[in-house]
């Protein structure tokens, strides 16, 4: 047992930035050999949004721990505010837009250690 494989810490573990923001996976099959789940952090930029998409072979669990968001889930409309968790089942198309003035920062976690997307970005919904 490495303590690499089971501790991991943002203030160490580098961001993949995006175009609308950034995440940093800390547990995963890739980070972390043997894990049976995804967790991370995502932050989003005022006023964007990640892509419409949607996760085919795992649930995932948003918590907002600072900023706001809407969050599209399926064919509604939610507003999200820190200390709100929100359950995406597998499959349920989604994004979440950050609607304060300061970044979105949220938990984000997998009930697979493979999680895979689907982006359906441009596919007629959005």
């Amino acid at each position: 047992m490495t303590k690499e494989n089971y501790v991991r810490s943002t203030a160490t573990t580098p961001p993949s930035p995006t175009d609308w923001g950034q995440l940093i996976w800390l547990i995963g099959q890739a980070e972390t050999p043997g894990a049976q789940q995804t967790f991370g952090v995502v932050t989003i930029t005022p006023g964007h949004r990640n892509p419409l998409h949607s996760h085919p072979n795992c649930e995932e669990l948003l918590y907002v721990v600072s900023g706001e968001c809407d969050h599209k889930l399926g064919d509604d409309m939610l507003r999200l505010k820190p200390g709100d968790v929100i359950r995406i089942p597998k499959g349920v198309r989604h994004w979440a837009k950050c609607t304060s003035k300061q970044p979105l920062t949220a938990v984000i976690s997998f009930s697979s250690a493979d999680r895979r997307t689907d982006n359906h970005e441009g596919k007629g919904e959005s």
